[in-house]
């Protein structure tokens, strides 16, 4: 018996142990800064922001062909072999797309690194000179990472568009940044056709794909562009071969268009050093990443977030297969039935994720335990209230070989959807809901590292480390930054709040852009340099530190709406708080400063919805029907209002009517952005008869 008592309290004391050590870690100390007076922070392992973690490089080009030299014979970029496509068509008459996919087609960093040594001398070849510059605009392949390289090489200025961006913001960022080369896909040629007669500077086009469509010819003669294949840039550069033309880490790499929530897109200027600097500090951040590791590569790379990974995935030699939301797993909307995802074919380790994809990942798994029911809907409860309470602490929860017991009975199904094999998982882009990162972690059996960044930040400024187990922070500053919280007395905010400062977040360091492209005023307005010469950035975003160094985000400056009788409700706050609700796909709430409460638009969630019409035994024509019913609204409203108390809502940030909507927000609607970020004035704009009706009725 002393045996058994021994063998099972030594290892929870050590563990004990651990947690504790863990715990009361500091994960962020104070630094000393220059600038406006604030509260600051830096990364506990370096005094001061790391530019580099590569000895003699100083640029993105520099790094990429040392990284071809070292890894020459691995996998590096890889691309799933079309099958078939087919067009399946729905009883009510709607037209899917659906795609049979074959295996990855891989090539090695060697072959890469004379692909885009090619395509760099074939630019050239074309007639596009180095103060010329060139958009991207197209999804993510790996041609558009051969692109960027290859214009790197000539020390050209890339202008990354979204693949779907509007026509009007399209123009405005071709025109703007003076564009003489477009390089994209044979979807988005179509576009720039449509819109030839308003590109002012446009000279030469690349598709990616060999299909070039038949109106190219009229362009070519009516505005005298060139319109050539991806495919003969770079023989004509293998035939014509250049040397190097390499940039300086002053050079400005990219002219990053955000993804416009709120008017017109503005062009974030990002230098090589700038970038540099977030790759080089998320490499100490992710454990043990290197050639082992496969990289799931599906996000837009006109993305920061997308376009710093893959770049940190080539510097330290990891696979990057490539493909899309639409056919990342097998129930994805564009996988031909009975046929693989994406996932399930590459066997990723890593990946990143913005939440509303990793939302749509648990809501699917939910669905699938729903429908099974019986025994295998209790066995999945079970497992995951087990699970749950060891995460959160409980030394009664499921540890050691319970833990493996419930890992394959229940959750070896669950990481099958992702391949099986993901060890980590980088989120960002807007926040994680607790339930959601908690979710994963139990069902995937990977920890997320949730961090926070901008485009303004080249994606850089805090990143929670793999041991840190909490919900609902964004880690410490990253190597490469400085953060530091300001007063913001207007919204009661200030650095020496008692319980934890408070303040508008300011990031410093060798990642902060720039500034915006030909727009004086609202880079003065929003970077400063201090008198140290340390650059910094003011997001708009509210926080907190918590005493281990660790950053909260619990506001917004911009989001914040004066009602009726004086109180001030910040819409993205409530908005975070009732996405939890199973009932929500996405919502946006609307505050009328005319008004004493607030009102929302709700995108319902159709599979939830519908099993709890079907339970409730209410008849429906299809899933519009549903939504207009009163009963349906009530239910979905009542179960907002309920999780908006957990959350501990004030009674007036808590909407009294909604709209539900049966068609989801996608970035081709143009409601979200190419982050699924809520675009909120062109939803306000689409939706304001419905938004006045609930004001009114």
């Amino acid at each position: 018996m002393s045996a058994y008592i021994v063998g099972v309290l030594v290892p929870l004391v050590v563990t004990l142990i651990l947690r504790n050590s863990k715990n009361s870690r500091k994960r962020g100390l104070l630094a000393d800064v220059g600038g406006e007076p604030g509260y600051a922070v830096r990364n506990r392992r370096f005094t001061s922001p790391v530019q580099t973690a590569w000895e003699g490089i100083s640029t993105l080009a520099e790094l990429f062909e040392h990284s071809c030299r070292k890894h020459r014979d691995k996998h590096f970029l890889g691309t799933r072999k079309l099958i078939s496509r087919e067009i399946e068509v729905t009883e009510g008459g709607k037209s899917f797309e659906k795609l049979h996919l074959g295996d990855y087609e891989w090539l090695t960093y060697g072959r890469t690194f004379e692909a885009v040594c090619n395509f760099a001398s074939g630019l050239a070849q074309i007639g596009h000179k180095r103060e010329e510059r060139v958009a991207i605009f197209a999804d993510t392949r790996e041609e558009w990472f051969i692109a960027l390289q290859g214009c790197f090489r000539r020390n050209v200025t890339v202008v990354t568009i979204y693949a779907s961006l509007g026509e009007e913001a399209l123009c405005h960022s071709l025109n703007e940044t003076e564009v003489t080369t477009v390089i994209c896909g044979h979807n988005e040629l179509e576009k720039i056709i449509d819109i030839s007669g308003q590109l002012d500077t446009v000279k030469r086009v690349i598709c990616m794909d060999d299909e070039i469509p038949s109106t190219a010819s009229f362009v070519e003669q009516s505005r005298g562009w060139a319109i050539t294949s991806f495919v003969d840039v770079e023989r004509l550069g293998g035939e014509n071969p250049l040397s190097a033309d390499l940039p300086l880490s002053a050079d400005i790499a990219v002219i990053m268009y955000t993804s416009g929530s709120t008017g017109m897109p503005k062009g974030v200027m990002m230098t090589h050093a700038n970038v540099l600097a977030t790759v080089s500090a998320v490499m100490t951040i992710v454990p043990d990443i290197g050639s082992k590791d496969i990289y799931m590569a599906y996000l837009p790379m006109a993305h920061i977030l997308e376009l710093a990974a893959e770049n940190v995935m080539a510097a330290v030699g990891s696979a990057i297969g490539y493909g899309s939301p639409l056919t990342l797993t097998d129930t994805s909307s564009k996988i031909k039935k009975g046929t693989q995802g994406d996932a399930s074919v590459l066997l990723p380790t890593l990946m990143t994720a913005v939440p509303a994809i990793l939302d749509r990942v648990r809501d699917g798994v939910l669905k699938k335990v729903n429908t099974k029911g019986g025994l295998s809907k209790k066995l999945f409860d079970l497992a995951y209230a087990r699970r749950l309470s060891a995460v959160n602490g409980n030394w009664l929860g499921a540890w050691g070989l319970e833990k493996v017991l419930w890992n394959f009975l229940v959750f070896r199904k669950v990481r099958a959807i992702l391949g099986g094999r993901i060890r980590f998982v980088l989120s960002g882009g807007a926040p994680l809901s607790g339930d959601t990162q908690r979710f994963i972690n139990i069902c995937l059996g990977a920890p997320i590292g949730q961090g926070y960044g901008l485009t303004e930040t080249s994606a850089g400024a805090t990143f929670s480390e793999v041991d840190d187990t909490s919900v609902g922070r964004v880690g410490a500053p990253l190597p490469c930054s400085f953060i530091k919280l300001i007063d913001w007395p207007e919204g009661g905010y200030l650095t020496s709040d008692s319980s934890t400062p408070r303040g508008e977040i300011v990031v410093g360091g060798p990642n902060v852009t720039l500034g915006y492209f030909k727009n004086e005023e609202k880079t003065k307005e929003s970077y400063k340099v201090d008198e140290r010469g340390m650059r910094w950035f003011y997001t708009g975003d509210i926080g907190q530190f918590h005493s281990d160094g660790c950053l909260e985000i619990i506001d917004r400056k911009k989001d914040i709406v004066k009602l009726q009788h004086g109180e001030y409700v910040s819409l993205g706050k409530v908005e975070a708080a009732l996405l939890v609700c199973s009932y929500v796909d996405n919502i946006m709430l609307h505050a009328d400063p005319f008004h004493s409460y607030c009102v929302a638009l709700v995108v319902a969630s159709q599979h939830t919805v519908q099993d709890w019409a079907s339970k409730q035994g209410i008849s429906f024509t299809d899933f519009a029907d549903l939504c207009e019913k009163e009963e349906t609204k009530k239910e979905v409203l009542a179960s907002i209002q309920k999780e908006a108390k957990r959350a501990r809502l004030q009674r007036f940030e808590i909407p009294a009517k909604i709209k539900l909507l049966s068609e989801p927000w996608t970035p081709e609607s143009g409601l979200v952005t190419g982050a699924f970020k809520i675009k909120r004035d062109v939803i306000r704009k689409t939706f304001s008869e419905d938004l006045s009706k609930l004001y009114t009725s």
